[in-house]
């Protein structure tokens, strides 16, 4: 492990020797300073993970330097040097952010493994830090892909709404993306730090979902052996991301309107109310507004979930970004397969921006992992597509390829094979030619 970098504060300069030669034995690296002054300077330019400070200095406190250390560098950990052991200078500095205190020569047994905990926690707190930028950039608006002019306005809208508190309502096909919307939202607001923790509401019978949801009490219903934390209390402070909320119960929708209402809920089987304050992000790809006039969704809470909506785009509206997203998810996959596939023919982006994609991303994503599997190839070819995707309907535009017999009879031969099996008597029969004929095209046509 790297040593740690330790910086000694003091004034006296016996002492801080004997500190010096004391934590160096260690084997961690050692800063000195004789007032507050050269310490800032040192922190400024060093890395200090650990300050080992006096509390009496010539030019201040060290209480108001454990403050003023902790607002430049919260990671740093500090330990204050008391002379007596004064108790309520002791309870000051931990209120202000010290890690410990002792008290010189009773204490200097204890500095070395102090200076150990203290080290682990203040890696610990700068790897968690770490962490939680990474997260934030792996969610920012600027990672999640697309230029065309009506997915930047929901991108826009999205980020706009990130800094609020605002109940969100996500509106969009199955596959536009809605649940990585719901964490950019989450990861760019103040609830950052907090849980975002989601659920498809589509995915639980109503008795489940509600226990998923509110959480319930030993003894609730058969099964229920020890008390269970709900997902809203286990989000409590973050987002609870709600998608498919047009599958709700309407039962169920009545008890979830009081969250929304007063961050308020009883688990199942309990008497006693629990707070616990969350950020609600809905979603849905049905027309709320239909089921709210057919009574199948609650009008009270379809307008408290609707306080700010999204409407993301489907990608068949979004052709301009369809190139974007296929040379992310080539290179996405390529990577985790270890296989060198440098990007695709013209003829296979030609046909991929011309697909309907009723599963949005989410099929077009799928498409390319099996395309990066099936291919042989430095880059994909229309041949890594499905049979079904490699014939459009005839427009003008097309390449020649779509109106070439060849390519037509290869196809049409391919998909009897696949009808048939791969039972090439079978497929001859259907296709009503001798079986040297058909063999002979799937050797010219290069069909397994």
């Amino acid at each position: 492990m790297e040593a740690g970098n330790i910086l000694i504060v003091d004034d006296a300069v016996k002492l801080r020797s004997l500190l010096k030669r004391v934590i160096s034995l260690e084997g961690y690296n050692i800063f000195e300073a004789s007032d507050l002054r050269t310490a800032t300077r040192i922190i400024e330019r060093e890395e200090i993970e650990v300050v080992v400070c006096d509390l009496k200095l010539p030019d201040g406190n060290g209480l108001d330097f454990i403050r003023h250390i902790k607002t430049r560098s919260a990671c740093t950990e500090i330990i204050l040097l008391t002379a007596f052991g004064n108790i309520s200078d002791s309870v000051q500095a931990m209120k202000n952010g010290a890690f410990d205190y002792i008290t010189k020569g009773d204490d200097n047994e204890k500095l070395v493994p102090l200076l150990s905990h203290a080290l682990e926690k203040a890696r610990l707190q700068k790897r968690v830090q770490q962490l939680e930028k990474q997260v934030i950039h792996a969610f920012s608006f600027e990672n999640i892909i697309g230029q065309s002019p009506a997915f930047l306005k929901t991108v826009a809208l999205a980020h706009k709404v990130a800094c609020t508190s605002t109940t969100v309502l996500l509106l969009g096909e199955t596959g536009t993306g809605k649940e990585l919307f719901a964490k950019a939202i989450h990861a760019n607001s103040k609830r950052s730090g907090y849980p975002f923790i989601a659920l498809n509401c589509s995915s639980f019978s109503n008795d489940l979902l509600e226990s998923e949801i509110f959480g319930h009490k030993a003894g609730a219903f058969t099964g229920a052996i020890k008390d269970k934390k709900g997902l809203i209390e286990e989000a409590k402070g973050g987002t609870l991301f709600l998608d498919e909320i047009g599958e709700m119960n309407i039962d169920l929708q009545a008890k979830f309107l009081r969250v929304l209402e007063t961050s308020e809920f009883i688990k199942l089987g309990d008497t006693v109310p629990t707070h616990s304050e969350v950020r609600i992000i809905s979603a849905t790809n049905r027309d709320l507004h239909r089921d709210v006039e057919e009574g199948k969704f609650r009008e009270d809470l379809f307008y408290r979930l609707n306080v700010f909506n999204i409407e993301i785009p489907p990608l068949r509206e979004r052709k301009k970004d369809i190139p974007l997203l296929a040379r992310f998810f080539i290179r996405l996959f390529a990577e985790k397969m270890n296989k060198n596939i440098e990007g695709m023919t013209k003829e296979f982006l030609y046909y991929l921006v011309n697909q309907p994609w009723k599963g949005n991303i989410r099929e077009l994503k799928n498409i390319i992992e099996r395309a990066i599997i099936l291919s042989d190839h430095s880059m994909l070819s229309l041949d890594d597509l499905p049979l079904e995707m490699q014939v459009l309907p005839l427009e003008s535009n097309q390449p020649a390829s779509a109106f070439d017999l060849a390519s037509i009879e290869k196809l049409h031969i391919q998909r009897i094979l696949n009808y048939a099996r791969g039972n090439k008597a079978e497929a001859a029969r259907l296709l009503n030619i001798g079986l040297t004929t058909i063999y002979r095209k799937m050797d010219a046509y290069g069909l397994n």
